[in-house]
C-alpha cells in the first residue's frame, strides 16, 4: 500500500506541475530571517516565518481565517488554486497545513519529503523570489474541530477511551529534557508528561528522507496504543510546541483516515508551567 492521501503530494508530481499558474509552493520555516531560503528553495516557493503567518500578531493565538487568507491573497491564491506546503524542518508542513485547515482550507496539500526529498533526488533549487499578482482573500469558514484546549486535556484524563501520544524525543517523554535533545534546554517549567500519555517520536514515522513510511509501517506503530484504524477514536497529540504532533495527526487523520484526532496546541511549553496541572515521569 502506498501513501494515497490528497493531502500529500510527491516531489514528482511537484516538479511535473512546477509551472502551473494555479500552484502555489510554500515553505514554512522557523529560520525567522530566512536564511535557509535565501541560499536556495524549492523553485516558486514563497517564504514564511511560521509566527508570523500563523500565529497572531501579540496573543498565543492563531491568526484569523480572514488574515490567513490575506497573506495567501498575497501571494495571488484564487480559487482555483493549489497550495503545497513544505516545512523546514519537516514538522513546520504538517503544522502549516493544519492551521489553514483550522482557517477552512481545503485545497492544501503538503510535499512528502520536502526539501530533503527534493535535494536528495538531485532536483534543482532557486534563490528566486517569486512575485505574483495579488488577489482578493478568498472567503473561508473556521473550523477548530481538530484542536484541544488544556482544560479539555485535564478533564479527558479520567476517561479511560482516550488516548494520549506524546511526540516528544524519548529524553522529553521520560523527564530528562523539556526540549529537545542538542540545544539549550527550555520550554516549561517542569519536566515530564501528561499523565497516561504514550510514547509515539514523531521521527518513527518518517523514512530518513523524510517521507512518510508506508500506512502498513504505521498502523504497525499505532496498534500496540490501542488506536483502531477504520473507526472513530478518542486520540489527542501533543509534543512541545505542537509541531511534531501534527505530523502524528497528519499521518492518523490524512494517511490512515482516522476521525477524532486532535491537536493539543499548548503542548508541553503550557501543560509543563500551569500551576496545579499533574505531571509523570520517571524516577
Amino acid at each position: 500500500m502506498t501513501n494515497q492521501s490528497d493531502k500529500l503530494v510527491t516531489t514528482r508530481w511537484l516538479a511535473e506541475n512546477i509551472d502551473d499558474p494555479d500552484l502555489r509552493v510554500i515553505e514554512i520555516s522557523r529560520d525567522q530571517e530566512g536564511d535557509t531560503y535565501s541560499k536556495g528553495h524549492i523553485p516558486k516557493a514563497v517564504f514564511w516565518f511560521w509566527k508570523d503567518k500563523l500565529w497572531h500578531t501579540s496573543d498565543r493565538e492563531f491568526a484569523s481565517s480572514y488574515e490567513i487568507a490575506s497573506y495567501l491573497g498575497d501571494i495571488g491564491m484564487t480559487a482555483r488554486s493549489k497550495i503545497v506546503i513544505y516545512g523546514d524542518p519537516i514538522q513546520y508542513g504538517t503544522y502549516g497545513l493544519w492551521v489553514l485547515t483550522m482557517a477552512g482550507l481545503s485545497n492544501v496539500s503538503i510535499l512528502d519529503g520536502g526539501k530533503t526529498k527534493w535535494i536528495a533526488e538531485g532536483r534543482s533549487l532557486s534563490t528566486l523570489i517569486p512575485q505574483y499578482e495579488p488577489s482578493d482573500p478568498i472567503e473561508s469558514r473556521t473550523d477548530l474541530s481538530t484542536r484541544i484546549g488544556r482544560d479539555d486535556v485535564l478533564k479527558g484524563l479520567r476517561e479511560s477511551k482516550r488516548i494520549l501520544l506524546d511526540a516528544r524525543s524519548p529524553e522529553e517523554y521520560m523527564g530528562e529534557r523539556v526540549s529537545p535533545p542538542g540545544g539549550f534546554d527550555h520550554g516549561a517549567e517542569r519536566v515530564g508528561r501528561i499523565p497516561g500519555a504514550q510514547p509515539l517520536f514523531f521521527r518513527d514515522l518518517l523514512n530518513e528522507d523524510d517521507t512518510f513510511i508506508s500506512p502498513e509501517k504505521i498502523l504497525e506503530k499505532i496498534r500496540p496504543l490501542g488506536i483502531k484504524a477504520g473507526v472513530s477514536n478518542d486520540v489527542v497529540t501533543y509534543c512541545r510546541l505542537s509541531h511534531r504532533a501534527t505530523l502524528l495527526w497528519f499521518a492518523l487523520t490524512h494517511i490512515l483516515n482516522i476521525p477524532n484526532v486532535k491537536v493539543y496546541d499548548g503542548s508541553w511549553t503550557e501543560w509543563g508551567s500551569i500551576v496545579g496541572f499533574p505531571v509523570e515521569k520517571n524516577s
